[in-house]
Order: structure tokens, then sequence, then C-alpha cells
């Protein structure tokens, strides 16, 4: 890097606008200067020193321009859901921007992933197979590199954990997959931020799993839920394949609040990776995350539940 700012520079592949980028933001922003590759700008991009490149990871042939001066890259671009046209193409422009990594130099590079899936899923969904063709490329470079694996994130007014408090204070029930003894590791995006953060700083090469303190059974995490909203758990039951059924049922009709591949992946006990260890201070607990996102739907009068 050349000039009077000696922060290191980092390349951002996903923007910040999602629940991830925007902890990835807040965590690297304070001493890293951050160069920022996404279609649209974040409203806490606006205003700030960080540089928004518009462009799309799938359409960009010549990354080298993008990487002058950058010291690490930080790919999160990757979409839940979409045609496998679409999963091919992301995946060609973040290989190609592995490839043009290892001709520059790039000191190192970090890869948000997630857990290992069943071979169902892992051969036959094109959002796993082509994110793994990423992973694989990046293990196949001659980077250093941490691919961190991590799954249920949390962050106030999210789509998961929060969506789901505001079904059960809704409906007073909400659906059960299965048995519900099968895992689930919460952990928040501002954990996830600060693993990524920890993880630049190393100069190996590795996978690492980064769950949250406690791997809940899953029964019990929505137990906990409902108690927080001040009331009883109450379900409606879903043997494994009518869950993958229902799932089907909803994307039918334009749900994105469900997919099947989530529910069989979820069943298969593969989504409660360990703990991360290392950061201090430690990994946030769930808990008082359901007690405050829960509080506007607690009926008046009502506790906001015991931390288990």
């Amino acid at each position: 890097m050349t000039g009077p700012d000696r922060r290191p520079r980092l390349l951002l592949v996903g923007g910040a606008g999602g629940l991830a980028g925007r902890a990835v933001l807040s965590e690297f922003a304070r001493d890293w200067r951050i160069r920022s590759v996404h279609r649209y700008p974040a409203p806490n991009e606006v205003g700030t020193d960080v540089e928004w490149i518009p462009a799309d990871a799938s359409t960009i042939t010549d990354w080298r321009p993008l990487l002058a001066d950058v010291d690490s890259v930080l790919n999160l671009a990757w979409y839940r859901q979409a045609s496998a046209r679409r999963f091919r193409s992301l995946a060609d422009g973040l290989v190609r921007l592995i490839e043009a990594s290892g001709a520059v130099g790039v000191r190192r590079w970090l890869q948000l992933s997630v857990p290992e899936a069943p071979d169902s899923l892992e051969t036959g969904l094109p959002y796993l197979t082509e994110k793994r063709r990423v992973d694989r490329a990046l293990a196949e470079s001659p980077l250093a590199y941490s691919v961190v694996r991590s799954t249920m994130l949390f962050a106030p007014h999210d789509k998961l954990l929060t969506v789901m408090l505001r079904t059960m204070a809704r409906y007073h029930r909400f659906p059960m997959f299965g048995d519900g003894t099968y895992h689930v590791s919460p952990i928040a995006a501002r954990d996830v931020a600060r693993i990524l953060r920890r993880e630049a700083g190393r100069s190996d090469r590795r996978v690492v799993d980064a769950g949250g303190p406690v791997r809940w059974r899953y029964s019990d995490l929505t137990d906990a839920m409902f108690r927080a909203l001040g009331r009883s758990p109450r379900y409606v039951h879903f043997t494994p394949r009518g869950a993958v059924r229902f799932a089907r049922f909803l994307e039918t009709f334009g749900s994105s609040r469900l997919y099947a591949y989530e529910v069989e992946w979820l069943m298969s006990d593969r989504l409660g990776p360990p703990a991360y260890e290392g950061l201090d201070p430690p990994l946030a607990s769930v808990e008082p995350f359901l007690a405050t996102e829960a509080a506007p739907y607690r009926p008046p009068g009502a506790g906001g539940g015991r931390h288990l």
C-alpha cells in the first residue's frame, strides 16, 4: 500500500446490506479501508469512506483492477435461492476472483461458507454444488485462506429467529419438523464478523466451523422462544416427509420464508457446528436476544421467560 493511510485494505464482495455484511462493515471499518463490490449501495455505506464499486460479481471478467493495493478478500456473496444458471454464473465469477487474487499476491482470502449437508443435497442442489466449487477452487489455489462455516445467524430484526418469534406470537403455534431432536448452533452476526476479523490475521490455510456458544436441541430452542414470548409451547407436528412436502407447498405459492432443502438440511442434524473458540469477549448467547426481540409481542403482564 502507498500513501499516508497505512490501514490494510479489504475487498468485500457481496456488500454490506445483508445480515453478515452489516456486521462485517461495522467490525472492519474502524481500522481497515474497505472496497465493497455489489450492485446497489447499502444505507450503512452512504456517507462513509467505504469505496463502493457498483458491479455484479458474476459478470466481472477482470478482477485485477479491483485488487489493486488489496491485502485481503472477504467473500459474502451467495444466494439463498436461485436458478442453477445463476448459481453457476456467480461461482464462475468468484473462481475468477480467486485466480486473480493468487496472481496479484493477495495476502489472505476469507470465505463465509456453510456446514456439510446430506449427500443428496451436496451432489444435487445447485446452492451447494456451486458453493463447494468455490471452496475447492480456494483450497486448490496458492492463497492463504480461512473458510468459515457458520449457520443460523441472528441480529436485531433478522429474517430467521425474529420471524419465527413473530409467527409464534401471531398464531400461538409453530411447525415442528420430525421429532425436533436435531441440533442448531445460533451465532450472533456480530460474532461472525469478529471471527472473520480474527481469521484475517492468520497466515495458514484452514476450514473452521463456527457455531455459537450453545449447541441447542432444536425443540429446546423453540420451547425457549415460546417462553420468551410469555407463552406455552404449542406445535403443529409434521413427519419428516410431511415437513419437506409442506415446505415445497409454500415454495409453490412463492413463499421465501422456508425452502424444502432447508428443512431437509435441518432435520439431518448437521446445522449444529461446535462453538468457535478463542474470541475475547466470548460468543454472545442467544437468550438475551430472544428476550429483546420477543418483547413487542408479549401479552400485557407476561414475563420474558427464563434463561436456560
